[in-house]
């Protein structure tokens, strides 16, 4: 990790080559292409519907079934609009727009340089910043009138807190203790920009850690170094990560403090996850808004208590985008450019592929690869020669591939050959899937504990 003035080491790849990669190799598609597309719309293909799995499936696996003080739900996308004016949205979750008076271009002031129109370079040819609500909306019901007005969620935390009560009551909960969520936010962005960065549907994954207030402070930092620690566990390299605590004027309307882990995007730095001490607003907000008293009873000294809140959020689809830009990596072997995503093995698309050297022994090819799909996530390569067949599978990220030839049958062995340094072995049949998981775990990136982390 890198602190704010500290270098950082440059990305390998560069925004259209990871747009490129990402179509031609089946990760994500632009929305409706055959209409024409639709702004900032992405359709996720084959590899990149079981990449966005892996991702969710790791941050479940790391805030909540891997303890025991984590619990989740599943809120409505769409509900109570009351809920978005308790919180603040209503009033609040609003950007600065500019409009160029020269090309009609809508745009955030704060993302406007130099007074210059980034849509027809005009200079100075712009009207007063006005507010810009952010939240979708919608109509509930028969009638199409501002009576059956709601919204789409903005964020995935509020349906947390006004569900506080009822998680707390039926899982019988002390604190401190978290509820955490995957789901769909929408947000009206103005600028939508860098592929799938900044995007007006996306897939949040959210906790809500409540606690005493005197412990909120230490419980911040905590999940600071352990949100860290995950993106670790990811295989993102230390060098394009930082945390970044924002200044005084940048805090939310919520906030008592917010801390983003940053990566060094060929851009310059950006967003990837943020780490927000929300005090006790939106509990007690929820409470005046409802009426309903939504307190905590603390057995060791008899008295009701509002806790403060720690929420680490992070999104699926930029947390996916770092990864393609991190794993990225371009190297000539014999002559030719070899393109590697360096994925990690609980992240890549496809663990093992299966490539037999013919397909004249297919059979027994067939045979090794339905003997591997229960424990890995398992593809067939059968198309164009070997040396091709390899250099597809370096570019989807597959950490090993099994060739099976024409020596297989003879002596019920085949080749591993490992992803990042090409190195072959070979391995018999009946030892083949542990032999696979040994690889694989060497492959598995190691994470720091919080002692080795210093923020």
């Amino acid at each position: 990790m890198t602190d704010d003035t500290g270098p950082a080491s440059e990305m390998t790849a560069d925004l259209e080559t990871i747009v490129s990669l990402a179509k031609r190799r089946g990760f994500v598609f632009p929305s409706a292409e055959i209409y024409g597309g639709f702004a900032a719309s992405y359709d996720y293909g084959p590899l990149g519907v079981e990449m966005r799995r892996n991702i969710r499936e790791s941050w479940w696996r790391w805030m909540v079934q891997g303890r025991d003080d984590v619990v989740g739900i599943e809120a409505a996308i769409i509900s109570n609009p009351r809920i978005w004016v308790a919180s603040g949205h209503v009033e609040n979750f609003t950007d600065p727009l500019v409009e160029c008076t020269n090309c009609q271009a809508r745009l955030r002031a704060d993302h406007v340089e130099e007074n210059t129109c980034p849509s027809c370079g005009a200079v100075g040819k712009f009207t007063d910043p006005r507010k810009f609500n952010m939240m979708l909306s919608t109509i509930v019901g028969p009638v199409a009138d501002e009576s059956g007005r709601a919204f789409l969620r903005p964020e995935t935390a509020q349906g947390m807190f006004v569900n506080f009560d009822n998680v707390q009551t039926a899982m019988r909960k002390r604190l401190p203790f978290g509820i955490a969520q995957i789901g769909k936010s929408f947000r009206n962005e103005i600028t939508v920009k860098q592929f799938i960065f900044r995007t007006r549907e996306f897939e949040q994954m959210e906790m809500e850690y409540f606690c005493h207030p005197e412990q909120s402070m230490e419980l911040h930092t905590y999940w600071k170094k352990e949100r860290l620690r995950w993106h670790y566990s990811l295989g993102i390299r230390p060098q394009h990560l930082r945390l970044r605590d924002h200044r005084p004027e940048e805090l939310s309307h919520y906030s008592r403090g917010t801390s983003d882990v940053e990566v060094h995007y060929p851009w310059g730095w950006g967003e990837l996850e943020g780490i927000a001490h929300r005090g006790d607003y939106d509990l007690t907000q929820h409470s005046e808004h409802s009426g309903k008293k939504l307190t905590y009873f603390d057995p060791d000294t008899n008295q009701h208590l509002v806790p403060h809140v720690i929420e680490p959020a992070v999104g699926v689809d930029r947390v996916l985008l770092t990864l393609l830009f991190d794993a990225y990596a371009e190297e000539v072997v014999e002559g030719e450019k070899r393109v590697v995503l360096r994925l990690a093995p609980a992240i890549a698309p496809v663990t093992v592929a299966v490539l037999p050297l013919s397909k004249k022994i297919e059979p027994k090819a067939r045979e090794v690869y339905d003997a591997l799909r229960p424990h890995f996530r398992a593809q067939y390569d059968d198309s164009q020669s070997i040396g091709r067949r390899y250099r597809r599978q370096d570019e989807i990220g597959t950490p090993l591939c099994v060739t099976v030839d024409f020596e297989t049958e003879n002596d019920g062995a085949v080749t591993i050959r490992e992803r990042d340094s090409m190195q072959q072995i070979r391995v018999p049949l009946a030892g083949l899937v542990a032999a696979i998981r040994e690889r694989l775990d060497a492959l598995t990136p190691r994470v720091p504990s919080h002692d080795e982390i210093s923020i």
